[in-house]
């Protein structure tokens, strides 16, 4: 097959067909996976939260799931970045992880994209957090959010073109200076001393909604 006029509709439409798409631009953004760990925790289902280290370059002392960057091997398979990240920063083995699925994918104002995945715990006793990412771990019940609805504020997400950007080849609509392309949602959740905010309450936000529909479906 070429570019040329001389290719066959079939070869092409087989070509694209069968391949997976990919998102194009994912290089210029920060690709990461998440696990929203789930376990039974004192009788009841709990969440857990990790505080992260203070001496962190990158938002020092703040709550999160367990995740991080996605690798290059595994761009077709993110759930195994969000696994990996989960054993390394609980200290936990592979085995100790049964993921349930994902979550819907989380692209935030910043244009990090975000796989989020729900893993049920098994032995949550042996959880032995990494000193070297990991401040603490908490645990809240996952009835806790159920029952009460994130505080929702807003970000406005503006972009700038560049000096060298040529103007003079775009419609005259196009002007230098920040503009402000949309507004995103940001949700807060407090429990006790905590505050869960973010991304980390944006993914969570989406589960329990998704449970919510799940609920409802096999009353």
């Amino acid at each position: 097959m070429t570019a040329g006029s001389n290719f066959d509709w079939d070869d092409i439409k087989k070509f694209l067909g069968n391949r997976l798409p990919k998102f194009q631009n994912a290089v210029a953004c920060l690709v990461s996976a998440v696990l929203l760990p789930i376990a039974t925790v004192n009788g009841e289902l709990q969440v857990l939260f990790e505080v992260r280290a203070e001496h962190l370059k990158r938002q020092p002392g703040e709550i999160c799931f367990p995740g991080g960057m996605v690798e290059e091997c595994e761009l077709n398979n993110p759930q195994e970045a969000a696994i990996r990240e989960a054993t390394e920063e609980l200290g936990l083995a592979r085995e100790q992880i049964d993921l349930i699925g994902p979550l819907d994918y989380f692209i935030s104002p910043s244009g990090a994209l975000i796989y989020p995945y729900v893993g049920k715990i098994a032995g949550p006793e042996q959880i032995a957090p990494s000193s070297s990412e990991v401040g603490e771990v908490f645990w809240v019940p996952l009835a806790y959010f159920a029952n009460n609805p994130p505080y929702c504020s807003n970000v406005e997400v503006a972009t700038r073109f560049a000096e060298d950007f040529p103007f003079h080849l775009v419609p005259q609509s196009y002007r230098k200076g920040w503009r402000i392309r949309g507004v995103s949602p940001v949700y807060f959740y407090q429990y006790n001393q905590r505050i869960i905010w973010g991304v980390t309450a944006g993914i969570l936000y989406n589960y329990i909604n998704l449970s919510g529909k799940i609920w409802s479906c096999n009353r």
